[in-house]
């Protein structure tokens, strides 16, 4: 299956990256049709029909190695959109007339290419990432990368964790979070996605917090967590409250563009040229200030047929919705 797939998915995204308006003509973005192109040809070139164990095993080593390769697109992808933000902020000559003046949240059909982008590259790294750990010795309550018993709270601890540490490198101290709900739940879902998400939401809480209550003195408000579930619930539904000043009207439409971010320029330029050995979803990792994680957490959600929402109250506070489908319920929803 893998070896009939896997091409057909990597020749669709090289047309994307050939089409798409704007970015195709950044480094970033051009290095990435490379490596697409790389593996596109290598599996090309790979034998039509598997029917050894030493083909097996080749093969296997050949889709690790583009895992792998891979690895960084994210970032990568992340600094091709800086590099056009950048470009039509100083009216770059080397872009076409028409991107003068042009607002990086309206730019839809930039948007709807990264939407699509992503979502199928979530599809590649499944399929690659399931394959790969179907041949490593099992693991109790793993069937691949889906955890039958994934416990939503046991994510949240470890996502709080994460996200209290990159708050208190970067101010000094981090909010408390409280969690209730559903605690003992568990259900069918791959962990990792499920921890990138919500690392996202309570890290972009934690800084909401601090930057509008300051680190000095106590009076930070805690944030909260709600986990709902139930046997005869449609989905296992997260909710991540805080106390940090709320999102503008305005501003809401643009949380959800990969090209729109409220980092500073210069934090934004540093991430941009850190070390090209960064991953995507690390702890360091530059995404937190490069716009992408809201997005990027929507897809992830929506590739198992769930969904990410944002509710905010301007002065006050953000709600954000986390609404999870248990595995075996939906359909791929891959674009061509």
């Amino acid at each position: 299956f893998l070896r009939r797939e896997l091409p057909i998915r990597l020749a669709h995204r090289i047309q994307d990256l050939d089409r798409v308006p704007y970015m195709r003509e950044m480094s970033s973005v051009v290095g990435v049709k490379q490596l697409y192109t790389q593996s596109f040809l290598e599996l090309a070139d790979f034998a039509n029909t598997i029917d050894t164990p030493g083909l097996e095993q080749d093969f296997s080593d050949l889709v690790e190695t583009i895992y792998e390769r891979h690895s960084r697109v994210l970032v990568q992808m992340a600094q091709g959109a800086y590099e056009l933000r950048h470009a039509i902020m100083d009216h770059n000559s080397n872009l076409p007339e028409y991107t003068k003046g042009v607002r990086f949240d309206e730019l839809d059909s930039t948007h709807a290419f990264l939407d699509r982008f992503y979502l199928c590259r979530i599809g590649i790294r499944v399929l690659i990432g399931q394959y790969l750990a179907l041949r490593q010795p099992p693991v109790e309550n793993y069937v691949g990368i889906i955890c039958s018993q994934t416990s939503p709270y046991e994510i949240v601890k470890r996502a709080i964790d994460d996200a209290a540490f990159m708050c208190t490198r970067k101010y000094g101290d981090a909010p408390d979070v409280f969690v209730t709900g559903k605690l003992e739940q568990t259900f069918p879902y791959v962990p990792t996605h499920l921890h990138y998400i919500m690392l996202e939401l309570l890290k972009n809480s934690m800084r909401a917090t601090v930057d509008w209550h300051g680190v000095d003195g106590d009076d930070m408000p805690p944030i909260k967590v709600v986990i709902a579930d139930g046997r005869d619930n449609e989905d296992v539904v997260i909710k991540v409250s805080d106390e940090g000043g709320g999102i503008p009207r305005s501003n809401m439409k643009r949380i959800w563009s990969y090209l729109f971010t409220t980092a500073d320029p210069k934090v934004q330029e540093g991430m941009v040229s850190l070390n090209n050995n960064i991953v995507d979803h690390a702890v360091d990792s530059p995404l937190a200030g490069l716009g992408y994680g809201l997005p990027i957490s929507r897809s992830y959600c929506r590739y198992f047929g769930g969904d990410l929402n944002v509710m905010s109250m301007e002065g006050h506070g953000t709600d954000a919705f986390v609404y999870l489908t248990r595995l075996g319920h939906a359909k791929e929803p891959i674009p061509l």
